[in-house]
């Protein structure tokens, strides 16, 4: 489940992201009666970064709940390996090359460490879960 969370958090953020660069590069000028050009290369831009993300992201947390699982502990080397085999496989074959990729995955694995083992976490997930709400009815004042 972890890993279609982080695929889905990928395609959103590439997504995005290709929406952005698609600003910045140089689509066709659009005119009034003929805007489907620089839409559809616009569509493609936000699909490829979209698919790229969705695809590290994916690798990622499957290859860290592998590692998690495999070593039964639960640290920095787990994300460090996910974040070498997210950037050497995803990032080299869009790449081609050895080098691009190894350079890719060590690039993802040292950022990763460096993020978990400086517990640095977006969330920390201890097993409870908190609600918008309370389950408690609140005292009666008399």
């Amino acid at each position: 489940m972890k890993t279609i969370k982080g695929a889905t958090a990928g395609l959103v953020a590439g997504t995005i992201w290709g929406t952005i660069v698609a600003t910045w590069h140089d689509v066709p000028r659009v005119e009034r009666s003929i805007a489907l050009p620089g839409l559809i290369r616009t569509l493609k831009m936000m699909g490829n970064y979209g698919m790229t993300f969705a695809a590290v992201g994916g690798v990622y947390i499957g290859v860290e709940q592998l590692a998690q699982n495999y070593r039964m502990k639960r640290d920095f080397v787990n994300g460090a390996v996910g974040g070498f085999v997210a950037g050497a496989s995803v990032l080299g074959y869009k790449g081609r090359s050895i080098s691009s990729a190894i350079s890719a995955g060590a690039a993802l694995a040292v950022t990763s460490a460096v993020v978990d083992a400086g517990g640095q976490t977006t969330r920390i997930d201890n097993g409870k879960e908190y609600y918008p709400y309370t389950i408690k009815k609140r005292p009666t004042v008399d």
